[in-house]
């Protein structure tokens, strides 16, 4: 491609238009060849790890300078074991049933027609995120597979390293024969860029945003091509009237402190008032043990520690070490606060009480609900999708993880004998 980076509208047509030849062709890629260029990407992956690490550390020093938070630079960082867990992501991915061609359905019809509904791919996928470079392999991977092109814009400041890392989704396409240009990403920090995919209506077929809520909300207000939301996760842990003491303490802890810079961090405890002596209390201390800052209502402020949570603590996602803690008189009220303040990405009940829990995901509806489970989960790796480009929160096409087989589409394959309609 030549250098158009001083002209962006030039330089993001001709991405287009390589995405949309290059997607023609790998509609009907065989599965072998798809799987083979993402087992190639995963050892060219191991290959450079010495430059992608090098790279990142040239987008951890730029981060540093623009002033990121601690999490924001963990989402960042790549050492050894990520970029090995990168490879690895991308021969699961490889491993998977490929999902283009699926029968989803099929019937007769009396009037002699064989109907057929079968997955095909979207086309061309914009992907728009922030910070983690390890979304380039995962989107790339995810999009072939499911026979779409991509077009990735991250961060400005996962700039060399997601370079690195789309260039070796690239040698492997090239490897199996593949178009490359079905991975492509944006050679610039240029915002215009951004501008112009979103409105890219004759290349791009769906805009998929990864990032905080400002991301997300500008994606969302600017763009023409239809948009999978990925809002805030802003997760929430119910303790229930019933809640098994060691199962509570377990699972809020590590909902909250294993990463706090992921999505399905938990933001809120909400605790029944019934056990907030027993079991919430001895929560709370676990957590402030843990080093984190709790913001509590005027009950939970009680607890020695504690800080008194402000109105906008409620409904935040604080992606650091800090979480919103209150105690509600029953499980309508805890069911009644997160649809007011959640962000419909993933909540959890922890009880011993099966009708609970059937209330529970009766009655909300956010794209993963669990019980006695940690919201750590929330995520496509652990759904046993390999990867995933992010959790949809909306409720148009995809929801929860976004996978191979949410990229997809269907059409319908009919089959007539000479058959015609009187």
């Amino acid at each position: 491609m030549k250098d158009l980076t001083d002209n962006v509208p030039a330089l993001m047509r001709e991405i287009g238009e390589r995405a949309r030849a290059a997607a023609a062709e790998l509609a009907f890629a065989e599965p072998g060849a798809k799987s083979a260029a993402l087992v190639a990407a995963a050892g060219a992956v191991e290959a450079r790890m010495d430059e992608i690490l090098a790279a990142n550390a040239k987008d951890m020093e730029y981060g540093r300078e623009k002033g990121l938070s601690d999490a924001m630079l963990d989402r960042l960082m790549l050492d050894e074991k990520r970029v090995r867990a990168v490879a690895e992501a991308l021969r699961t991915v490889a491993r998977q049933d490929d999902p283009v061609g699926a029968v989803i359905a099929e019937w007769d019809m009396p009037s002699g027609l064989h109907i057929q509904r079968v997955r095909t791919p979207l086309g061309v996928v914009g992907v728009i995120y922030e910070s983690r470079p390890n979304v380039t392999a995962d989107a790339g991977a995810l999009c072939v597979k499911s026979g779409n092109a991509v077009i990735l814009r991250g961060g400005s400041e996962s700039f060399n390293s997601s370079s690195i890392l789309a260039d070796c989704l690239r040698t492997g396409l090239k490897a199996a024969g593949l178009p490359e240009d079905a991975v492509q990403r944006v050679p610039t920090r240029d915002r215009e860029a951004v501008r112009e995919l979103l409105t890219m209506t004759e290349y791009v077929d769906v805009i998929v945003p990864r990032g905080g809520k400002g991301l997300v909300g500008l994606v969302q207000s600017d763009a023409r091509v239809p948009v999978f939301a990925h809002l805030e996760g802003i997760c929430h842990i119910y303790l229930d009237a019933e809640a098994d003491p060691q199962k509570a303490l377990d699972v809020a802890v590590n909902a909250k402190t294993r990463r706090t810079a992921i999505c399905g961090a938990a933001e809120c405890l909400l605790i029944h008032r019934d056990v907030f002596d027993t079991v919430g209390q001895g929560v709370v201390r676990a957590l402030l043990d843990a080093g984190v800052e709790v913001r509590g209502d005027e009950t939970v402020a009680t607890i020695d520690g504690v800080v008194p949570a402000a109105e906008d603590d409620w409904g935040r996602e604080f992606l650091d070490m800090k979480i919103a803690a209150k105690v509600v008189d029953n499980i309508d009220e805890a069911i009644a606060h997160i649809r007011k303040y959640g962000s419909a990405h993933t909540e959890a009940i922890i009880t011993e009480d099966d009708a609970a829990a059937e209330r529970f995901f009766a009655r909300l509806d956010s794209a993963i609900l669990m019980r006695n489970a940690s919201t750590q989960f929330a995520d496509g790796s652990e759904f046993g999708m390999g990867a995933e480009i992010g959790i949809a929160t909306g409720k148009m096409h995809a929801r929860g993880p976004v996978g191979a087989e949410q990229l997809t589409s269907f059409k319908y394959l009919v089959t007539g004998d000479g058959t015609v309609r009187s």
